[in-house]
């Protein structure tokens, strides 16, 4: 009888053990430096937000007391009077100074920076480009009251002329009316925003610019581009989100700006018909002025003030982040 003997194959061995590396990649999301990392950075956040709440609870307090006193229509009166029985104050001419003054800074100063920043990246020499981009980087570090001080010495005596074309050609308007006078008003206020917001914008500017691929530049350029059209088909929108985010930096300092603002703005809770009539005032502007010599009621008042301006600085920010978001696709960052 014959015995057949079967040989079975011996199954395949079951996978070993994982390997040291994934053992180490295991562990290194729960190691001690990275879970501290993670506290860190998120208690920050949170912080943030907290320091958020805190202003905006604190604002609100004060201001509901001021508003509650106040027998003027706090949104549309012309009076500032915290201090009189009854109190009697509104805040028009504050959002018309300064919503007036940084439009005009940014009219100005937008054009002046993405020129500047352009100029540094594509078409100065590397030497010249430096040396521009030092300047402007210095321009940014001048403190407030310098600017200030340099538009009352400076700025202001030598706006005769300027005021004086603005009339004569553009008078009839009513807008750019000129009687005479000191050149302290909303015109020469946003011009110095203008300055001093420019090196902002241009830094910002320039380092997106920087940021564009170089092989959009040299595609552009083997079709028959010429430097502008580089400039207009790859640089720009490739950079526009880049030039919203710096022109919001720039609006939040024109904004808030203070002490330059009281130096050169002539004291007077009017709004004038013209942009050359002395006078006006801004949020920021009306705070430093008159907090010190404020009353407690007066002190509320210019909390209340402030709170609006809180609110115009986040809805600002608001519709930037919207702005951004809407265009990112056409930005050619994803690119």
């Amino acid at each position: 009888m014959d015995i057949t003997t079967q040989q079975t194959t011996a199954p395949p061995t079951a996978p070993g053990p994982a390997a040291p590396a994934d053992k180490r990649a295991a562990r290194g999301a729960t190691r001690p430096g990275d879970r501290i990392f993670l506290g860190l950075s998120r208690g920050s956040g949170i912080f943030v937000l907290v320091l958020m709440a805190a202003i905006a609870a604190f604002l609100t307090y004060r201001a509901s007391i001021a508003i509650g006193k106040n027998e003027a229509n706090f949104f549309t009166s012309f009076e500032w009077n915290p201090s009189g029985v009854p109190p009697e104050f509104g805040i028009a001419v504050l959002v018309f100074g300064t919503v007036v003054s940084s439009v005009i800074a940014m009219v100005i100063a937008v054009p002046v920076s993405v020129g500047i920043a352009l100029f540094i990246t594509h078409y100065a020499p590397r030497r010249l480009g430096g040396l521009i981009g030092y300047v402007v980087d210095l321009l940014a570090a001048v403190p407030s009251i310098v600017y200030g001080l340099w538009g009352v010495l400076v700025l202001v005596p030598h706006m005769g002329g300027l005021y004086s074309w603005l009339d004569e050609y553009l008078g009839w308007t009513g807008i750019f009316a000129w009687e005479g006078g000191p050149a302290r008003s909303l015109l020469t206020v946003g011009i110095l925003l203008a300055l001093m917001i420019l090196p902002i914008i241009t830094n910002v500017s320039r380092e997106v610019f920087r940021q564009v691929p170089r092989m959009h530049e040299e595609a552009a350029l083997a079709l028959g581009a010429t430097r502008w059209e580089v400039i207009r088909m790859s640089v720009l929108p490739f950079g526009r989100s880049g030039v919203i985010s710096a022109s919001m930096l720039g609006l939040g300092r024109a904004l808030g700006e203070t002490m330059a603002v009281a130096m050169v703005l002539s004291p007077s809770f009017d709004i004038g018909a013209s942009l050359l009539d002395p006078g006006g005032g801004t949020f920021a502007q009306n705070i430093a002025s008159k907090f010190n010599e404020a009353t407690v009621m007066g002190q509320d008042a210019l909390i209340a003030s402030g709170m609006v301006l809180f609110v115009i600085t986040l809805l600002v920010n608001g519709a930037a982040r919207l702005i951004i978001a809407r265009r990112k696709e056409y930005s050619g960052a994803n690119a």
